[in-house]
This record gives C-alpha cells, sequence and structure tokens, in this order.
C-alpha cells in the first residue's frame, strides 16, 4: 500500500543585524547585549518559538552554512487540502514572525520581550507533496525603522519538502491484544496483531523461545538492561506486548524490563526511579533490544508523563555502550498528546540534532545499512515518527506515523508500533497507585486482593 502524502514545513538559519549607533541611548538596551527570540505562527497550527543569532553588521552569513530548524510544521493530505481552499473570506497563507529582544517568558502575566518587527512570508502549498523542495525564502529582510540610512536585517530560510509517511492505526487498547491497521484516505487494511501479555520472573523467556536456540540467552539483557527482582510495596511489573505480522510471525516486541514502583512514601512513579521497557526486534534467531524507553510521573504543576527514550547500538553480545537518547519531553496525563522523534527540527518532543545520512534501522533481512557518520545519526535523520496518545481514562487507539526513508522492511515498521504500545501502555503504569487499573492490566492474584 502506498504511503499518506505529508509536506514538512520548515524556518531555519535565523540571523539578525542590526546597526550600532555611534551614541546609544543609555536608557536603551542593544540587541546585541540582550538575547533575541522569534514567535513563529502558522494558521491553525501550534505557536513555535525559536532564538535568534545575532551578527554584527560587518558580518555576511555564511552560504550554505546550515543551523539547526528553528521551527517545523507537518502537514498532512487534509491540512493541504484546507489551506489550499479558496475563499473570498480568506486571505491567501503566509508565515507570521514576531522578533522579540529580551528573554523569552513572562513576568507577572506580562510578555518580557520587547517587539522589535515582525515579518511576513508568503506560501503556496499547492502541490508541494509532490515538488522535491519548494523555498519560498533564503535570505535577508529589512526589517524595523531606518536609522541613519540603514536598517535591521533579519535572516531565514523558509522551504516545504515533502514527506511521506506509513500510517498506522491501533483499532482497540494496547492491552486488548487489538489489530493493527495501515491507513491510507479511506483504505484500511490489516498489517500487524499485537498480543499483550503478563511475563513473570519464572517465565522471562517464554516470549523468545520461538525465536531463538538458546532459551537462556536473553536473561543477559533483561539483567542488564532492568531489574526483574521482586519489590515489595505497590509496582506494576511484567507487562509485554508482542508484535506479529499477518502470517503470525514475531516481528518486534516492547517488554517492561524495570517495574513501575511508587516512590517510598508516595503514590506515584518518580523520575528518579522510572520504569522502562525494551524495545526488542528479531535477529539472528533471537530477539535483540533495539530501544530503551523510560517513563515516570511528573511532580508539580504539570503533573504529566516523562519519558524518555534512547536507541540501543548493536555491540554484537556486548552490553558497555551507552544509549543516544533520541526524544525526552512530557505529555499531559490527562488530555494527552503526542509523541514525536524528530532530529533536526527545535520541537519539544524531541532532541535537535543535525542528521547528514539516509539508512534505514538495522534490519534482520538486511534491508539497510549504516551509512556513514556517527551513530544513530547515519542511521535516523528529520522526521522518524510520531505517535498519539490517549490521557488518563481514556479509550486509547494509538495512530503511528512513520516516515518512509526509516521503513525498509516489516520489521522496521513494526518496531516503531510496538514503541507506540509500550509509550500507550506507560501512561497506565504511571497512574497513581491510589487508581485501579482496568482488568485487562491487572495479574490474577492482584484481581483476587
Amino acid at each position: 500500500m502506498d504511503p499518506c502524502p505529508f509536506v514538512r514545513l520548515t524556518v531555519g538559519n535565523l540571523a539578525l543585524k542590526i546597526p550600532v549607533a555611534s551614541k546609544p541611548a543609555r536608557s536603551v538596551v542593544h540587541p546585541s547585549s540582550s538575547p533575541c527570540f522569534c514567535k513563529i505562527r502558522l494558521k491553525n497550527f501550534p505557536l513555535q518559538t525559536a532564538v535568534v543569532p545575532f551578527i554584527t553588521p560587518e558580518n555576511q552569513f555564511p552560504e550554505g552554512h546550515v543551523h539547526n530548524g528553528a521551527a517545523t510544521f507537518h502537514l498532512s493530505k487534509s491540512d493541504l487540502d484546507k489551506v489550499a481552499g479558496k475563499s473570498i473570506f480568506a486571505g491567501k497563507l503566509s508565515l507570521r514572525i514576531s522578533i522579540y529582544t529580551g528573554r523569552r517568558g513572562t513576568t507577572c502575566g506580562v510578555n518580557s520581550g520587547r517587539l522589535l518587527a515582525k515579518v511576513s512570508v508568503p506560501l503556496d502549498l499547492a502541490g508541494t507533496e509532490s515538488r522535491p523542495c519548494t523555498v519560498f525564502h533564503n535570505g535577508w529582510i529589512s526589517v524595523g525603522k531606518e536609522t541613519k540610512g540603514s536598517t535591521a536585517q533579519f535572516h531565514l530560510n523558509v522551504k516545504a519538502e515533502p514527506d511521506p509517511r506509513f500510517v498506522f492505526q491501533f483499532d482497540g487498547e494496547p492491552e486488548c491484544s487489538p489489530q493493527v491497521f495501515q491507513i491510507q484516505g479511506n483504505i484500511r487494511q490489516p498489517v500487524f496483531t499485537c498480543k499483550f501479555s503478563f511475563r513473570s520472573t519464572g517465565d522471562r523467556n517464554q516470549r523468545s523461545r520461538s525465536l531463538q536456540s538458546d532459551p537462556g540467552s536473553s536473561r543477559g539483557w533483561l539483567s542488564s538492561f532492568g531489574s526483574e527482582r521482586e519489590r515489595p510495596g505497590k509496582e506494576r511489573k511484567g507487562w509485554s506486548i508482542t508484535v506479529h505480522d499477518l502470517s503470525g510471525s514475531p516481528v518486534a516486541a516492547a517488554s517492561m524490563v524495570t517495574p513501575f514502583v511508587a516512590s517510598p512514601g508516595s503514590d506515584r512513579v518518580s523520575r528518579s526511579n522510572p520504569g522502562s521497557w525494551l524495545i526488542l526486534r528479531p535477529g539472528d534467531g533471537t530477539w535483540k533490544p533495539w530501544g530503551r524507553l523510560e517513563a515516570w510521573r511528573e511532580r508539580g504543576g504539570s503533573d504529566g508523563l516523562g519519558y524518555r527514550f534512547e536507541l540501543i547500538p548493536d555491540t554484537s553480545g556486548g552490553m558497555g555502550a551507552a544509549g543516544i537518547v533520541l526524544a525526552e519531553s512530557t505529555l499531559s496525563s490527562h488530555k494527552g498528546g503526542k509523541f514525536q522523534i524528530d532530529l533536526g527540527s527545535n520541537s519539544n518532543n524531541g532532541r535537535a540534532t543535525p542528521i547528514s545520512a539516509n539508512s534505514p534501522a538495522c534490519s534482520p533481512r538486511s534491508s539497510g545499512d549504516y551509512g556513514y557518520g556517527l551513530w544513530p545519526y547515519c542511521v535516523y535523520r528529520g522526521f522518524v515518527m510520531s505517535a498519539s496518545v490517549e490521557g488518563e481514562s481514556k479509550c486509547s487507539k494509538p495512530s503511528v506515523e512513520v516516515s518512509v526513508q526509516h521503513v525498509n522492511c516489516t520489521e522496521d515498521a513494526a518496531a516503531f508500533v510496538a514503541l507506540a504500545a509500550a509509550l500507550d501502555l506507560s501512561m497506565d503504569a504511571c497512574r497513581l497507585f491510589s487508581q485501579r487499573l482496568r482488568k485487562e492490566l491487572c495479574q490474577p492474584h492482584d484481581l483476587l486482593s
């Protein structure tokens, strides 16, 4: 089945040049001595903010020099259809940027930054999903008031690129062992089935016996990446979900390797002692760790689900290499939100990291290679995946988007589906222990207590 069309609109290469007055007023703080930032707006999308670097007037912005993206907007086909629709009441679509001096944030409810200038970049997104790259602006724009024959200048790059994605939808909550459908427009096609189960200390190897000749070989990575010891008190442990293809073969799994335990004197999982999952892929007749997801319950006003996802390098059986954090953020425990791995953007849900290659993850079918550059940035670049997560006490059927460039085989897609399931289940695992879980998430002895 074909992927769904998406467009990635990026704003980057920000810089500000301001002429220096020969005798600046003492009461005015020149932008060169204070931080600058901007607010970036696109109709029907959340506001994004970014730092604006200041450069001296005599310096020229080096051509071809690439900075991390300041803002990224992801537009689906329905988004594109909305903005492409013509209406006599709607003006032309544009990207609006407000530039401020001072620090970001508010003081006593009042914005602390001082507005310096506003910039508007017209956008015509029609057909951008099928063109290699559309540049709407790349260069300097004069902004603000003229001072002795010169004005401040603002540099930016605005471009749109096609970013096709495979879209998957769980047909039910992960703990109910649902099917997973691939979505393309109005077409739904089953591609995976999920099996939720409990893994106890006595049967920790049960899931992997169909994939390995040595049933005891999985004990090493379980003990290395998490704790299987019995813990007294409040805890949630042993959850596991396995993703199968339509032939019934396991193609990915998520296993809770560190129990979600209430901190002493509280009924919540703390950041200092998070629970964790291993995301597993089949390879060489056994399960191989691919990623690790940690989750906890934030304190304070946010009271949300904190998470950290890291990629685990393939060390060919060794356990010494540290993982690389690809995403770390917080989701509202009441409203839910979107988990996202977007490398190279200024997204709040991921790490902003420059990427310079296009190889997919390693595949047991030898469908990809590691290319060039430092791992894992030779493996992943740009938008990688996103998954929707519902808040507590809400029916959750996660929707997963995976960039086409990161899927070369069934196992690639299944690993992201397993990660989405683990994150969704973490919302339940991090619920306050004063609240009871639904029966599907309780082991038989818990239901009797």
